[in-house]
């Protein structure tokens, strides 16, 4: 599949999304059904649903939100937007580059075809000051129109098949809201508190 046929010449390398990606998600924010009573992250839209906690990751010198961590039948799903090519893809190279990072680390990894396409099973060794051992992560990535989402899944759902389902089926409601304004590919789509969680405060980002 890898070595699909390039017509021009180009080095693009193709979308990998599930193929009922549009209508079974992760949606664009243009497929997905507007009444439905989302939290809005800015670049993501999260369904609520019983049992789920939802966190935000914050980059401690510009105080950015740079990922959210869904914690969910047991198990932690952290989610990324970047902005992509309109055509072409990023999870096959970013894939490569994760395999190169937990190699660095010490870490394994295997290539397995997963329920979105291509995932990555990793051993990641525990880091240094905890117990020895090795942490279980599982990293998936759908290229959308314009946009790529990336999913790391630890806990339970890295290692147990019905904890895995309950997440897959979370990580597919996920909403990706792109926006308008032009962006690198690889950038973050600004990701912002929820307006009912920090009044006004929040950094606007339209």
């Amino acid at each position: 599949m890898s070595d699909a046929p390039v017509d021009d010449g180009a080095v693009d390398q193709p979308k990998s999304a599930p193929e009922d990606r549009a209508t079974a998600g992760p949606l664009d924010v243009a497929e997905a059904n507007q009444v439905r009573p989302y939290v809005d992250l800015g670049g993501v839209k999260i369904l609520p649903r019983p049992e789920l906690a939802l966190r935000l990751e914050i980059e401690e010198g510009s105080k950015r939100v740079v990922a959210v961590a869904l914690d969910y039948a047991e198990s932690t799903l952290q989610v990324q937007p970047f902005a992509a090519p309109r055509t072409s893809g990023l999870w096959h190279e970013i894939r490569e580059q994760i395999v190169e990072q937990i190699s660095r680390q010490g870490g394994r990894t295997q290539t397995v075809d997963g329920p979105f396409g291509p995932e990555l099973r990793a051993e990641i060794p525990a880091p240094s000051g905890n117990a020895p051992g090795v942490r279980i992560a599982r990293f998936v990535g759908v290229d959308g129109p314009r946009w790529f989402l990336r999913g790391v899944i630890s806990g339970k759902a890295a290692v147990e098949p019905e904890a895995a389902a309950q997440v897959e089926d979370l990580f597919r409601s996920i909403v990706v809201v792109r926006g308008n304004t032009p962006m690198p590919p690889r950038d973050l789509i600004p990701l912002t508190v929820p307006a009912s969680v920090q009044g006004g405060d929040s950094p606007a980002s339209a």
